[in-house]
């Protein structure tokens, strides 16, 4: 009787791990621009494939577009689709531009875990490169958002 009772409890130990236990992996987003890494090494210089492909982050007070502020588009290093209007800018003090909210439709968020914590991760919508993250400590008279881009990411076009 013995065996018998702990044979069924190791096998209703052994069916409780079931399911619950196991993660499924999120299937990967289609983008209307895909590329393989080497496509996108050829088109990108290090630094840039290393944000914007591999969700790195530049150094903080490095990008030129930092303290940028002239009128005109933050459009994707990589596809070029327009993602900040200047008029959204404002100076954070973080080191990295930073705007009150993106183009409607043009940016993506998602959550990433990469330090141990959920945080939104801000990601071009047509190619999925990472831009940056999302944060609430923006400027309350607006949105109260703080996207905080790597400036890598982005390219700017002057308006005329």
């Amino acid at each position: 009787m013995k065996k018998f009772t702990s044979f069924i409890v190791l096998a209703f130990l052994i069916s409780c791990s079931g399911v619950a236990q196991k993660s499924e992996k999120k299937e990967a987003k289609k983008y209307a621009i895909e590329k393989t890494a080497s496509e996108w090494k050829k088109q990108l210089n290090s630094l840039e494939y290393y944000v914007l492909r591999e969700a790195g982050t530049e150094r903080p007070f490095t990008s030129p577009l930092n303290k940028n502020k002239e009128n005109g588009i933050y459009v994707c290093a990589a596809c070029e689709t327009p993602l900040y209007n200047s008029t959204y800018k404002f100076d954070s003090g973080t080191g990295w531009p930073s705007f009150d909210r993106a183009i409607e439709n043009n940016v993506e968020l998602d959550v990433d875990y990469k330090i141990g914590y959920a945080r939104t991760e801000l990601k071009c919508a047509n190619c999925g490169g990472h831009l940056g993250h999302s944060f609430n400590d923006g400027p309350s008279n607006t949105t109260g958002e703080r996207h905080c881009i790597n400036g890598v990411a982005l390219k700017f076009n002057k308006k005329k």
